[in-house]
Order: structure tokens, then C-alpha cells, then sequence
């Protein structure tokens, strides 16, 4: 059924609506900021700190990577935060043997992006990635399957984090 064919009250409900939205703008994730600058500029201002262990290490280049991919020396203003947890589960079993055939590696981070001379922070949050992968006989393959899953999950939470915090500095302006 068109527009021109409804009943007048919803025909006129959906163009109040229309012409309601129309005024609203749309502002770019990555365009200017009401202070000058941009958000690019600012996420390359974030210093990652060290994060433990190898998934640590995997999510601090991602995330490095993620916030100033140009290799560009900015002074740092921000403080990246950040801890991860990890778990495996095994969903699927085989019949026969009893032993699982894929596992699931859920990893979850909470990140705090602070400033460099201290105070509250900007933003804080939790993200959580999944990567599954199939498991064999051979206990090499599975070691690194289940690495190959870490490296997955490690560069879904650096683009999930990074996201977060562009948002939050173009909102902050």
C-alpha cells in the first residue's frame, strides 16, 4: 500500500514524522570537532599502556595500530587502560569419543581512556569478542587454532574500543 493510499491520519502521522527528521543533521564520526581539531588527531594522541600476557600483547598493537596506523610521534593527552579476561568453551562433542570437535575463545576487556594529567575519566567501558574454531586430533593444530581465535578476538575488541572512544571524543567535542 503506497503513502497516497492510507487511511489520511497515518498518511499525515508519516509525513509530520518526515518533515520532523528532515531538520536533524547528521554529523561525520571521524569529521571536525566543535574545539578544533579532529577525532583522527585525537585518537592519536592515546597512549596505550602496557597490557599483560600474550593477548595483552596482541590487543596493545592492535590497538596501537587501530588509534595512530600512521606511525605519526604525537605528545600523548590520553591514557588507554585496559584489562582483559579470557575463556574457552568447548560447545560441541563428539558422540563417539567424548572429546570436543570446536571450542570458543571469549575474551572481554574493560578499558578507562584517562587523561594524561589525571582526573575523571573520559570514557569507560566493557567489550566482549568470540571467535570459534574447529579442533582436531593433533594437539600443534589445536594450540594454534586457538591462538589464530586470540588474534581474532584481540583485533575485534581493538576496533570495538576504538569506536567507543571516537565516539566519545566527538560527543565530548
Amino acid at each position: 500500500m503506497s503513502l497516497l493510499e492510507r487511511p489520511f491520519p497515518q498518511a499525515c502521522a508519516a509525513l509530520l514524522a518526515a518533515f520532523a527528521l528532515s531538520g536533524c543533521s547528521i554529523q561525520p564520526l571521524y569529521g571536525p570537532l566543535s574545539a578544533g581539531g579532529d577525532v583522527a588527531g585525537e585518537l592519536q594522541a592515546i597512549a596505550v599502556d602496557p597490557i599483560p600476557n600474550r593477548l595483552g600483547h596482541y590487543l596493545g598493537n592492535d590497538l596501537i595500530f587501530a588509534l595512530n596506523g600512521t606511525g605519526s610521534h604525537v605528545p600523548p593527552k590520553y591514557r588507554l587502560k585496559v584489562t582483559v579476561s579470557e575463556s574457552s568453551q568447548a560447545p560441541l562433542l563428539d558422540t563417539v569419543t567424548g572429546y570436543p570437535t570446536a571450542s570458543n575463545v571469549v575474551v572481554s576487556a574493560d578499558y578507562q581512556l584517562l587523561p594524561v594529567q589525571g582526573g575523571a575519566p573520559i570514557t569507560k567501558g566493557h567489550v566482549t569478542a568470540l571467535a570459534s574454531y574447529d579442533r582436531t586430533s593433533q594437539r600443534f593444530a589445536d594450540i594454534r587454532a586457538a591462538r589464530d581465535a586470540e588474534i581474532r578476538d584481540a583485533q575485534t575488541l581493538a576496533d570495538q574500543i576504538r569506536t567507543l572512544i571516537a565516539s566519545a571524543i566527538a560527543a565530548k567535542g
